[in-house]
């Protein structure tokens, strides 16, 4: 039943990321402007008279079904799996003298639950912060990596034996990992993505005019810079081309990663498959700029990052011989 749930949960929160990102990709984060329910209901107002209500209620906020049903389905099915994270918690304290990870594990995850609602709620209350935004979309990829973690750990599959500097470079690509989704989060959430449109040049430059400073104040509202002005393009190609710096980065860890795991018979297929999402995940981006960041695209470069994350995961859970 554990190692059923765990893996259930793990699906859950895949979906959950991905349509976390088309909530926020299609502009329908605000669909609802409250929390947790949307006009002051459990579901978004369809009749006439719930219609007026919530326009009464929030006359500067009109309801727009499509934005407000996408908004509300991303709640529901992240509700669906805080109840799930609940539920692996009970039974990883009931069965800790059995699982292979530590009842602690599960139980934190409750907090990382709660602490996302409240990521959720702030994301929503003050306006699409891009601080609130980024930390949310981080939190949603690590829950998703915990619970990866947990699931691939109750997987029987031989452990793969690498030398200790292999061990050290393959956990910290999960570092590079995390790095990069902050990179790609601040990115999204400052809607930066278009701020440079050629490749691999940006304004035909291979270093552009950027404002680092504004780029990453990390206190600022959406839109404004550091001192309460507008931003400007300074800025915003600074944050594009940071994250370009970061996807060099990763492509150059996640090769010398894929290349130790070739080396081994039993890690072969986890080695191709790291690379191989890699370079989609590369291949997408590039896609989204030259093709002014079509919806389908977007949405597949945020999945394509949370996968890499689950490869990531299922890689170091086999290195380890013993539970955490």
């Amino acid at each position: 039943m554990f190692r059923t749930l765990s893996a259930v949960a793990a699906v859950v929160a895949f979906c959950v990321v991905v349509l976390g990102s088309y909530v926020r990709l299609s502009d329908a984060g605000l669909g609802c402007p409250d929390w947790p329910g949307c006009y002051g209901a459990l579901t978004v107002p369809q009749s006439e008279a719930a219609i007026q209500s919530a326009q009464q209620a929030y006359p500067d906020k009109p309801v727009e079904h499509a934005k407000a049903w996408k908004e509300m389905a991303h709640r529901y099915l992240a509700g669906s799996l805080g109840l799930l994270v609940v539920a692996l918690a009970v039974l990883a304290y009931r069965q800790r003298q059995v699982i292979r990870t530590s009842w602690q594990l599960s139980a934190a995850l409750v907090v990382l639950i709660v602490l996302q609602a409240l990521l959720g709620m702030w994301t929503v209350t003050l306006l699409l912060k891009p601080v609130i935004v980024t930390l949310h979309l981080l939190g949603g990829m690590t829950t998703l990596a915990l619970l990866s973690w947990i699931a691939f750990r109750h997987v029987i599959t031989p452990d793969i034996a690498l030398p200790k500097g292999s061990q050290y470079w393959l956990r910290l690509a999960l570092l590079v990992w995390i790095l990069q989704v902050l990179l790609g989060g601040w990115t999204s959430s400052n809607y930066a993505a278009l701020a440079c449109t050629d490749f691999p040049t940006c304004h035909g430059m291979w270093w552009p005019h950027m404002d680092i400073r504004d780029a990453f104040h990390l206190t600022r509202a959406l839109g404004e810079s550091r001192d309460g002005g507008q931003l400007h393009l300074d800025a915003l190609t600074a944050i594009q081309w940071v994250h370009r710096l970061g996807a060099l980065v990763v492509l150059i860890w996640m090769s010398v990663a894929a290349r130790m795991l070739m080396q081994r018979e039993n890690a072969k297929m986890l080695g191709w498959t790291l690379i191989a999402i890699v370079l989609c995940q590369i291949a997408v981006g590039i896609g989204n700029l030259l093709l002014q960041l079509p919806l389908v695209l977007a949405v597949l470069h945020n999945a394509g990052a949370a996968l890499l994350g689950v490869c990531l995961v299922a890689t170091n859970a086999r290195l380890m011989n013993t539970s955490y």
